[in-house]
């Protein structure tokens, strides 16, 4: 098998997400792929995984069951800080086609100390950039970005950091054209809850496994890429949750409006309850009803993809929800609720009204529960954002610009059917 991807980061998600998936495409097609890994901070486990020889084991759990496999596709890993030649010399592989990454939110910046001649340069793109250099010098093609950052268009802040060095390195205009018309930066969406390393699981296996990764069965992956991608890469042909899309930002909206948005509209109302994790609130009747009269009847006809399509994500969030082997606490998901609903729940609201000339009853509901919740000593928010919305009147939270980015007075009357006027 040929050295096909550069993977920056050999963290728990890379290890359980893209290298899980080029296992399973070199298992079903004719990928015959590898993964080599840059290890991109000084300290890090590729140690660790070098000590088993690259290889560990995957485990993805849920009520969907349990599937065991073993992942072969790292061929070997590499540490800049350590043996920047070795790292270098990886632009030198013709058969480099794919750089994927996750170097977390903050690792996506452009450090204007950073020099051509570091040995690495401290951030990612400056490393990234230094890669290029030496590849460009060699007169080869460049390479296809798949960054799996959890920001907003990853892939155009990556280039544009890129860009940013090879400017304050004096390049040349002979590099930024070979980088503009060899690079391909795709913006990308994933998806996946792992669970990193289960100590119960690893007794029971047999054999040791220090990178032993666990996962839930769900994972997606929105690529905004090039036509042909999935000819090169063909994670479609075998089975996985991959879409290769001109429109990422309708998927990006799908989840922040449906599995956040739920979440969301969720927790105040469930905390009021006394629930304390998002699966107890499945497993109870009436909080199922509840979340489901919020995503199905009145988020998901504000959204603009195929309905079936919205429904099927709907149902696969639910199944994630009920996951036994995720406890994923309500008052985690409670912090900075105020600024979460802004951009979680309430463009729901406003979109629901301007589609149907009517109000989202169980929506608003969840917006007096936000009220209600702010009323008591469990929130966890700005001093300045508790203490306002602990005192004031449902019109004064409502007219608040601050908070909302616009006067919401003419949902007053609707709340003020839900608020608890005992508290």
């Amino acid at each position: 098998m040929k050295e096909k991807i550069i993977q920056f980061g050999e963290g728990g998600f890379l290890r359980g997400f893209v290298d899980w998936m080029v296992q399973i495409a070199n298992e079903k097609t004719d990928f015959a792929g590898k993964v080599v890994v840059v290890q991109p901070i000084e300290k890090g486990m590729c140690d660790l995984l070098t000590a088993q020889n690259c290889c560990y084991t995957h485990i993805c759990r849920g009520l969907e069951g349990t599937d065991i496999r073993k992942i072969e596709v790292i061929s070997g890993c590499v540490k800049p800080y350590e043996d920047f030649e070795a790292y270098l010399a990886l632009a030198e592989n013709p058969d480099a086609r794919f750089v994927v990454s996750n170097t977390t939110e903050a690792g996506i910046c452009f450090v204007d100390t950073d020099k051509l001649t570091d040995r690495p340069a401290s951030s990612f793109p400056g490393k990234l950039t230094q890669l290029l250099k030496h590849r460009f010098d060699l007169g080869l093609p460049g390479f296809v970005f798949l960054p799996c950052e959890l920001i907003d268009r990853n892939g155009d802040n990556l280039k544009k950091c890129v860009l940013q060095y090879a400017r304050l390195w004096q390049l040349g205009e002979a590099f930024e054209n070979w980088f503009e018309q060899e690079n391909i930066f795709c913006c990308t969406l994933v998806d996946r809850i792992n669970t990193g390393y289960p100590r119960e699981e690893a007794e029971s296996l047999g054999y040791d496994d220090n990178m032993l990764n666990t996962s839930e069965f769900f994972h997606l992956w929105v690529i905004e890429g090039y036509p042909e991608l999935f000819s090169e890469l063909p994670l479609d042909q075998c089975g996985l949750n991959v879409v290769l899309t001109d429109h990422l930002e309708l998927y990006r909206t799908r989840k922040v409006r449906i599995l956040n948005g739920a979440h969301t509209s969720l927790v105040p109302y469930a905390l009021l309850s006394g629930f304390d994790t998002v699966r107890s609130c499945v497993e109870d009747d009436k909080m199922l009803s509840y979340i489901r009269a919020c995503v199905f009847d009145e988020i998901i006809p504000t959204l603009d993809l195929p309905r079936d399509e919205l429904t099927e994500y709907a149902e696969d969030v639910l199944t994630r929800f009920a996951n036994p082997y995720i406890k994923h606490y309500l008052s985690s998901i409670a912090l900075n609720s105020v600024s979460k609903f802004k951009v979680r729940v309430l463009p729901s609201i406003l979109e629901y009204i301007r589609r149907f000339h009517q109000m989202p009853r169980t929506l608003l509901f969840s917006f007096a529960k936000l009220i209600d919740f702010y009323r008591t000593d469990m929130t966890n928010d700005d001093p300045a954002v508790t203490a306002f919305m602990k005192t004031a009147t449902v019109r004064q939270i409502l007219s608040n610009t601050d908070l909302w980015d616009q006067d919401l007075s003419f949902l007053e009357a609707e709340l003020m059917k839900y608020v608890d006027h005992a508290q």
